[in-house]
């Protein structure tokens, strides 16, 4: 039997639903902004404490940290992050073509910083390989390697110093730029880069930096390649020197690769049962260190790390006029990766990450860090991934990264002297295994969306053929003109459409109700239409978060209750007979 309903409604303009029900445009705009400003510019105790809580995050989720349930697995997480960072910030300084302590000092100090003010709680920042390769070609552009210099020399130090100095500033250029964007309220810019162009930019961004360590594996001593088809100029010099190959280095890469890749692959496998993942790294660094080989084979090595606190020290101011175009790039992919980063382990757990305050937040790291000789630093997919795997809850756990990164700073920094780089090569090499993986993700992605997968895959070959900033541009605008090709599609259906409007009783339905959106839903307005569908419903991650365990604990207490009832059935039968 089919049921039927009817509903009668009347049929408005929008001049006559005004009429009827009234509007809000009646009230004067600059009215409304003299009283906006008015309530912004009061002034009190509740006013200035909500403010600190909502600016530097550690105020709001310190007092109600849990520490009998979350220390344990903070510790845990964050001495596990640190031990990796060490090996792998020494590793991603020879991509930003500055000396490896300068790989630590990044490692440091932006940890310590995005504690406090980051919402992220299981994001992990420091080196990133995709950043600290775009950092090191503009390193290379302004300050290229000579052929020929003595590694002792009094030239050698003014050389690194140059560096270091551009890559600074750099770092302080993103930083500025970060803050700026906070305060004009940015941080939906971000969206624009999707996840395909994201995903497509970091895996071939993991072809360049492969090729660029092929000569440190192999003991070559090249020039860096910079600007366009720079893949397949590397390409092209490495093949030509193969004959002029160091065999001991070539030994101690092969060793280090059939260490390296089985252990992290077991890492992988396994990570739902081993509590930490198995320092694979820093024991490679250890047992690498112990053969002090340089002397007797000619091995590239890193040389003197000095122990201690980096001095301030002001980057290279003069280099702003150069470095602009590259740092703009540089900025929105390091906050992209870190946003995206975050916002997946939010939904993961059930929190909610301000976009804006991570615009803050890795801009004060970026600007501050800048005056300690770091280069730029983001979110790292590999750090955030151990962070959160090995248990960790909250920001807290960068508090015992750091310290794991301070003891080398203050104490063991000067052991790796005889570290080959070679080692620091095959860990930059076998830390991309993530960003290459992502080509599982196609044959999904082309089931879901082929404009999607389009953009993914003009971004890659962009990025492969050209260059990695042209690359990520191009990639960019391509997928503007995809969205600009289906807002237009959109457009031209919505005007054979009657506008339509109900009644306002007519919604009034118990536990019901009735949004409509008159618009596409992509990329770059799922967030806004998100999280205005949360305000409307007054839903938030965290309330759904704690009506799925009400009602998951609702569900257990029946269950509980129908097993009491059915053994009670059963043994009042049993009796009865």
């Amino acid at each position: 039997m089919s049921a039927s309903v009817a509903v009668y409604r009347n049929i408005y303009t929008e001049d006559r639903f005004k009429q009827a029900y009234g509007s809000d445009d009646n009230t004067s705009g600059s009215l409304r902004l003299r009283e906006k400003l008015a309530g912004r510019c009061r002034c009190s105790r509740r006013a200035c404490l909500h403010l600190l809580r909502e600016r530097v995050p550690i105020f709001s989720w310190l007092p109600r940290y849990r520490l009998k349930k979350w220390i344990l697995g903070d510790t845990v997480a964050g001495l596990t992050v640190g031990i990796l960072h060490i090996p792998q910030g020494m590793a991603f300084a020879l991509l930003t073509s500055v000396a490896p302590i300068f790989g630590l000092y990044t490692s440091f100090f932006p940890v310590v910083l995005y504690m406090f003010f980051g919402t992220g709680r299981h994001v992990s920042t420091g080196t990133f390989a995709v950043v600290s390769l775009m950092t090191g070609s503009v390193v290379e552009q302004l300050v290229p390697t000579p052929l020929e210099m003595n590694s002792s020399s009094s030239e050698a130090a003014d050389f690194e110093a140059q560096r270091i100095g551009v890559a600074s500033a750099v770092a302080l250029l993103s930083g500025i730029i970060m803050l700026c964007m906070f305060g004009l309220q940015l941080g939906f810019l971000s969206t624009y880069l999707s996840e395909p162009i994201v995903k497509a930019f970091t895996s071939a961004a993991a072809f360049h930096v492969t090729v660029s360590q092929l000569q440190s594996m192999l003991g070559l001593r090249l020039p860096r390649h910079t600007g366009t088809f720079s893949l397949f100029k590397t390409l092209a010099s490495v093949m030509e020197n193969l004959p002029h190959t160091n065999t001991a280095e070539l030994l101690i890469s092969l060793v280090c690769l059939a260490i390296l890749v089985p252990v992290k692959e077991i890492n992988m496998r396994y990570r739902h049962r081993l509590r930490t993942p198995i320092p694979v790294e820093i024991l490679t660094v250890t047992v690498a260190y112990a053969f002090s080989l340089d002397s007797a084979y000619s091995i590239e090595i890193v040389g003197h790390i000095p122990a201690g606190f980096p001095k301030p020290q002001m980057p290279a101011f003069h280099t702003f006029p150069d470095i602009a175009g590259d740092t703009i790039a540089i900025t929105f992919v390091g906050y992209a990766v870190s946003v995206s980063l975050a916002m997946i382990y939010a939904d993961k757990h059930g929190y909610s990450i301000h976009p804006n305050q991570e615009l803050l937040a890795h801009g004060i790291s970026n600007t501050v860090s800048s005056f300690f000789t770091c280069f730029p630093s983001s979110a790292t997919l590999a750090t955030t991934n151990i962070l959160e795997s090995a248990g960790g809850y909250t920001q807290l756990s960068g508090l015992f990264t750091s310290l794991v990164v301070l003891v080398v700073l203050l104490l063991i920094g000067p052991l790796f002297y005889f570290l080959p780089k070679a080692v620091l090569a095959c860990i930059n090499v076998t830390s991309l295994r993530q960003m290459f993986l992502q080509f599982q993700d196609l044959p999904e992605l082309w089931r879901i969306s082929k404009i999607d997968f389009m953009v993914w895959v003009v971004t890659w070959l962009s990025v492969v053929v050209l260059n990695v900033d042209l690359g990520l541009a191009i990639g960019v605008v391509f997928s503007m003109m995809t969205v600009i090709c289906r807002t237009q599609r959109y457009i031209f259906l919505s005007v054979c459409t009657n506008t339509v409007a109900i009644q306002q009783e007519q919604l009034l339905v118990p536990g019901v109700k009735i949004l409509t959106y008159n618009g596409p839903i992509y990329y770059g307005n799922r967030s806004f239409f998100r999280e205005e569908m949360s305000r409307l419903l007054g839903l938030t991650p965290e309330k759904i978060r704690s009506r799925e365990k009400a009602r998951k604990a609702l569900e257990k207490r029946e269950r509980e209750a129908t097993v009491n009832t059915v053994v009670g059935r059963e043994f009042r039968a049993k009796h009865a007979l």
